[in-house]
C-alpha cells in the first residue's frame, strides 16, 4: 500500500549513517522485522528496514540509512528526504513488506544478527520482544567496521543490564585503543560462542553474502535449522 509521509527529522547517528523519522498520513500496520519501500519513481522503490517496533512507534516510522560515499542508492534517498524536510513536501512509501518478522508464538531462544545498519531490523524485533515481556533468551550480535559505527552501543548495554534474558555482543573489525569487546567477523564470533544453534530462531540483517554465509555455516557446522533462520535476503538468494 502506497502512503504519503512527512519527514519529521533527520539526525546523524554515525559517520554517513542517518536516523530518519517519518510521519505517515495514516497508520501503518506492520510486524517487527518488516521493511518499507521508499518510492523514488514509478519503477524505483528502495527497501529499508523499519527500526520502530509495531507496539511502540507512536504513529512514526524510524529508518536508519547508511549512506557512505560510494553508495549512491542510499545517498539519493537521504537527499530526497532532506529536500522533503526543507520544503515540507511529502514523500511516498510502500509498506509493509517482508516475511522475516518475529515469530511471536515461538518459545525458542532468539539469535539476532546485524551487520552495520542492519541493526535497524533487529532493533525493531528486540524492542517488540521487550515490550511484550517475552522471556526467551535473546542474544544480539552486532558487527561493524569499528566502534564509531555502533551508534546504539550504550543504549543496548543498558537494555542488557535491565533485562536478564537479553545478551548484547558487539563485534568490530578494527579496534581502538580502548575497545574491550570482540574483534573480527561477527559470524565467526557467533561460531566461537555456541557449540550448537539447533534450538535457536535466528534473525539476520546484513548484506546478502553475509546472510548466505550464515545459513551455510550455521546449518552445516552448528546444527541450525534452515527453516528457523529468517532474513529478507533469503527471498532473493
Amino acid at each position: 500500500m502506497t502512503i504519503k509521509c512527512k519527514v519529521k527529522s533527520i539526525q546523524s547517528l554515525a559517520s554517513n549513517t542517518y536516523q530518519i523519522l517519518l510521519h505517515p498520513e495514516q497508520p501503518v500496520s506492520f510486524k517487527a522485522g518488516q521493511y518499507l519501500m521508499v518510492v523514488m519513481g514509478e519503477k524505483d522503490k528502495r527497501p529499508f528496514s523499519i527500526a520502530s517496533s509495531p507496539c511502540r512507534h507512536e504513529g512514526e516510522l524510524e529508518l536508519h540509512i547508511g549512506a557512505a560515499e560510494h553508495n549512491a542508492y542510499a545517498i539519493e534517498v537521504v537527499q530526497l528526504m532532506r529536500k522533503a524536510l526543507e520544503k515540507q513536501t511529502d514523500i511516498e512509501i510502500d509498506a509493509p513488506h517482508g516475511d522475516a518478522w518475529i515469530k511471536e508464538d515461538s518459545e525458542r531462544p532468539v539469535l539476532l544478527i546485524a551487520g552495520g545498519t542492519g541493526f535497524s531490523y533487529v532493533r525493531s524485533i528486540l524492542d517488540h520482544c521487550i515490550a511484550q515481556n517475552k522471556a526467551n533468551p535473546i542474544y544480539l550480535y552486532w558487527g561493524a567496521r569499528d566502534e564509531s559505527q555502533l551508534y546504539a552501543l550504550s543504549e543496548l548495554e543498558q537494555i542488557a543490564a535491565e533485562h536478564k534474558n537479553v545478551h548484547f555482543i558487539p563485534v568490530v573489525e578494527e579496534t581502538g585503543k580502548n575497545w574491550q569487546g570482540k574483534v573480527g567477523n561477527v559470524l565467526q564470533a557467533i561460531s566461537a560462542d555456541f557449540d550448537s544453534l539447533a534450538d535457536f530462531d535466528i534473525y539476520i540483517a546484513g548484506r546478502f553474502e553475509m546472510a548466505g554465509a550464515a545459513r551455510e555455516q550455521f546449518t552445516q557446522n552448528k546444527q541450525a535449522l534452515s527453516e528457523r533462520m529468517f532474513a529478507d535476503a533469503y527471498a532473493f538468494i
